[in-house]
């Protein structure tokens, strides 16, 4: 739901930003690697030292690059496999400093290692999801399901908490507790997309195979 509503919304938002930066020279891909260091530098920096209100206002700033980065490829009628790809690489790359910055904290300052577990895990549930899908396609399936939980799902839901558990510093009683709540939602719902997705590709493989060994029959 997000990625078709949220996503439509910021990419009508920021098209003229898109075209400014065309405007002045500078390229999809350059956004994308911005993007990302800006990204990577936020969670690694400021999460690690239990900083997450200034480290999600860091993140938030350079995430929406992943929009920016697209709209003006468009524009340009430029859109390639190459920066699909660099796209699609530098997203996983970003998400695994934003959960690794997560799971620095509580294996360290926040002293909790039940959390930390959780941020790991979360870490690696969201690389195998993406990972499912587009294993499924390279061997030809539609892998037609999105899941609970997605890669916009994921930000939105652990970024928001993060934000939120930040206001603790600034006097806010309680608000921490957001965090460890959201990551365990993201743990779950990446586990059950994951079932989804692996569920579907059994099923559509079967489906493709079934269909291989009745047009090898009929041939016969």
């Amino acid at each position: 739901m997000l990625n078709k509503y949220a996503r439509a919304f910021f990419t009508r938002v920021l098209t003229p930003f898109a075209a400014l930066l065309i405007r002045l020279g500078v390229s999809p891909d350059a956004v994308t690697l911005i993007g990302t260091g800006g990204v990577v530098a936020g969670a690694l920096v400021f999460y690690p030292q239990g900083e997450f209100f200034w480290g999600t206002i860091t993140i938030t700033l350079f995430v929406f690059s992943d929009l920016v980065d697209g709209n003006m490829a468009r524009q340009l009628g430029r859109s390639s496999r190459w920066g699909a790809f660099l796209d699609s690489t530098l997203d996983r790359v970003a998400d695994s400093a934003i959960f690794g910055g997560l799971a620095l904290w509580y294996a360290g300052g926040g002293s909790d290692n039940l959390l930390c577990g959780v941020a790991i895990f979360c870490l690696a549930s969201g690389q195998v999801v993406s990972y499912t899908k587009a294993r499924g396609e390279s061997i030809g399936l539609p892998v037609n399901v999105n899941g609970l939980v997605e890669r916009a799902e994921r930000l939105v839901i652990s970024l928001v908490a993060c934000g939120l558990s930040g206001l603790h510093k600034f006097g806010v009683p309680h608000i921490d507790v957001l965090l460890p709540i959201a990551l365990w939602i993201v743990a779950v719902g990446s586990l059950v997309t994951l079932i989804q997705r692996m569920v579907t590709v059994r099923r559509e493989s079967a489906e493709a195979d079934a269909a291989l060994a009745a047009g090898g029959s009929d041939a016969a």
